[in-house]
């Protein structure tokens, strides 16, 4: 029996490289749209008290060496006891034996990574080529990540941010300023004093919130915005109005099957504003870039409620790095 490794988070982090995990992630999309992957409906749990919820995404692609299942948890009144919201692991299985060969204990950073490289993507592919200015909805670590990510693709050097609590944006924002990467693009980022002035500036948009009630509404958004939804990766969570979808001219999903369940779609197709027929997969729109934005005037929408494809991809780059790293020992 071969000797299973055991990776810490430290160890992952020296393994991952930014532009590479963005086009893995990219590749995985339209492997998924190709109908080359197998993964099975997410699993969930939920929790009151505390709350938390733990999301387990697991699959492989056909023909590859290994499967992988994924096990990320939040628990939010973890901060008030001076833990991390998030954790989980990955777990990396041979296709051929079944034997388990990689622990990525990753405390969910890996997740976190292959969201905000999926928020990457979706710009890449759907935003408008002149982006004025980018808006991040939210204040969190994925806000964070996900801005940090769209230095990779778009050319834009003013940010501005809204959140709920201006204490948090205001260190969201004076931590990102210190940051390498956001220093080298040389992007001026702002607070938003309302999500009506954000929306009224901005023409990339990120939300990253966990709402359970709509954040932002058809009438808001401007012609020639590109909007990435992130947060609602579960039953009961959305952050657009049901009409913003209806009214955008182009909705895309990175799972059609997962969004029409528990994502931005899910709002709009149970409303009868949304024909799931007219979503398209954000993997058929990197493989035909003529399926994507028409007009620099268009609306667009991603849908993105996290699919295990990226979370395989991720793995498999781990695996593949950590192997090169050894046959140079």
């Amino acid at each position: 029996m071969s000797v299973t490794t055991v990776l810490s988070l430290d160890e992952i982090k020296r393994l991952i490289d930014v532009p590479e995990l963005i086009r893995e992630i990219e590749t995985g999309f339209v492997l998924y749209s190709e109908g080359r992957v197998v993964v099975p409906p997410v699993g969930f749990l939920h929790f009151d008290d505390p709350p938390g919820d733990v999301h387990i995404k697991y699959g492989f692609v056909t023909g590859d060496d290994y499967y992988v299942l994924k096990m990320a948890s939040g628990f939010y009144d973890n901060p008030d006891l001076g833990l991390p919201a998030s954790n989980g692991l990955l777990l990396v299985f041979s296709q051929k034996t079944g034997e388990l060969v990689l622990i990525l204990l990753d405390e969910c950073w890996l997740t976190d990574m292959r969201t905000a490289a999926a928020g990457a993507v979706a710009a890449k592919h759907l935003a408008p080529k002149k982006v004025d200015a980018i808006g991040i909805v939210g204040a969190g670590v994925q806000a964070r990540m996900q801005l940090e990510m769209l230095a990779e693709v778009v050319d834009c050097r003013v940010c501005r941010v809204w959140g709920r609590d201006t204490a948090k944006v205001g260190a969201m924002i004076e931590d990102l300023g210190a940051r390498k990467r956001i220093h080298e693009w040389g992007l001026q980022i702002e607070p938003a004093p309302t999500l009506d002035d954000l929306t009224a500036r901005c023409n990339l948009i990120v939300t990253t919130t966990s709402a359970k009630t709509p954040l932002i509404g058809a009438d808001q958004v401007k012609p020639g915005t590109h909007i990435t939804a992130m947060g609602s990766d579960d039953h009961g969570k959305q952050e657009l109005g049901a009409r913003l979808l209806a009214r955008a001219d182009l909705v895309v999903a990175d799972s059609r099957t997962q969004c029409v369940d528990h994502g931005e779609c899910s709002h709009a197709v149970e409303a009868g504003l949304l024909s799931e027929d007219s979503i398209v997969e954000l993997g058929e729109v990197i493989g035909d870039p003529v399926m994507g934005r028409k007009s620099e005037t268009d609306i667009t929408i991603a849908d993105l409620t996290g699919v295990a494809i990226q979370d395989i991809m991720i793995a498999g780059m781990v695996d593949r790095a950590l192997s090169a790293r050894n046959s140079r020992r």
